[in-house]
């Protein structure tokens, strides 16, 4: 058995492969459970920070990662002690051998590994920031953890494809491409101009809040409910229930009018008289319009009611109210008992419009 055992295959031992492969299975079978208890002393140290998290939401973000870190690991640490079979190691590409592209790959592996855990630990911690910001009324702040989480992701990303140029390229390549960056940043800056002013962009907007995600706004031409703030844009439903992507530059730099914030609407109305109406008759509907509009509660004080302006054609009057009304439905309600009442006003006084047809032309503004 033991001549067996030291028989030598590909530079090794028959033991070593043996004991490669029970360790490897073990560690297969065993790779869950291990992953599990691993991820709850983990969850046990950030618990403080995360009592609204669930232990097995901490887990099953990280079973999959550690499970593959586990396993990778456990291969590099058994497969150190094998020599590399003379017969395998033929050069590849130039004077790269067979045994430097494997230990090439292995090192990848593991470096893809780590980001791997890194990138659902942010996962993690954006989770937790998220459970806080369900519980605040401004969904700013849901927003808010979004977009660092992406800008975090960036970060590590960017990171991981430069540990991937030093494994693939060496140390050398790496240090010319940070020296290289001092002397390509105005280049590189010139080019990514706009994507790094957007990138500002959003930055002040998250932390000036202009507005928020929710409010309705109107930029340009544009104008509906903020669904999104992303890194380099803001997604706005329009009126017309379009999807609009405004770069955030712009909603920066443009004149923003945030309508969620208004306090109060403004009705600026021209009602046209015929032009044989007698004063009296003038005078009368005044006063009605004004006893309408002081008697409705939803009407700020302060409104106007006055005889604008007259030729031999039309009498115009002008109608000026500030309601609290902020709600569209409701502000279309309260414009229509207004408008009700006027005619119902004017048919009881027997007051004519010109063309005996009813012409109310109505001005909104905040």
């Amino acid at each position: 058995m033991n001549k067996f055992l030291d028989t030598i295959i590909l530079d090794n031992p028959v033991r070593d492969y043996l004991i490669l492969i029970g360790v490897l299975l073990f560690v297969t079978v065993i790779k869950r459970y291990l992953s599990k208890i691993v991820a709850a002393l983990l969850f046990r140290l950030v618990k403080r920070w995360s009592p609204l998290i669930e232990q097995t939401s901490f887990v099953e973000l990280l079973l999959k990662p550690l499970e593959f870190f586990f396993l990778l690991v456990t291969f590099m640490f058994t497969i150190d002690r094998f020599k590399f079979p003379s017969v395998l190691n033929v050069n590849v590409y130039g004077k790269a051998t067979l045994q430097h592209v494997t230990d090439t790959l292995l090192e990848l592996a593991l470096t893809m590994s780590i980001i791997w855990i890194v990138l659902r630990l942010i996962d993690f911690v954006a989770l937790v920031l998220e459970k806080k910001a369900d519980q605040t009324p401004d969904m700013t702040d849901n927003q808010f953890v979004i977009f660092f989480r992406d800008f975090f992701k960036a970060i590590i990303f960017i990171m991981g494809a430069i540990a991937f140029i030093r494994i693939l390229f060496g140390v050398a390549l790496v240090e010319k491409i940070i020296a290289g960056l001092g002397i390509g940043a105005a280049a590189l800056a010139l080019a990514a101009k706009e994507s790094i002013e957007n990138l500002i962009g959003s930055f002040i907007i998250f932390f000036d809040k202009p507005f928020r995600v929710g409010d309705n706004v109107k930029v340009d031409a544009y104008q509906g409910t903020v669904e999104k703030i992303g890194l380099r844009s803001t997604r706005i439903r329009t009126l017309e229930k379009t999807f609009v992507t405004v770069p955030n530059k712009k909603m920066v730099d443009s004149i923003l009018d945030n309508l969620s914030l208004r306090t109060q609407q403004r009705v600026n109305m021209k009602l046209e008289l015929s032009g044989d109406t007698p004063p009296d008759r003038i005078m009368a509907i005044l006063k009605d319009i004004r006893a309408i509009l002081s008697g409705n509660k939803k009407i700020l004080e302060g409104f106007t009611v006055n005889l604008h302006d007259f030729n031999k054609d039309t009498v115009l009057v002008q109608v000026i109210f500030n309601t609290y009304i902020i709600d569209g439905q409701q502000y279309a309600a309260l414009r229509e008992e207004v408008n009700l009442a006027i005619m119902q006003a004017l048919d009881k006084e027997g007051i004519k419009l010109p063309g005996s047809s009813t012409n109310v032309v109505l001005h909104n503004a905040s």
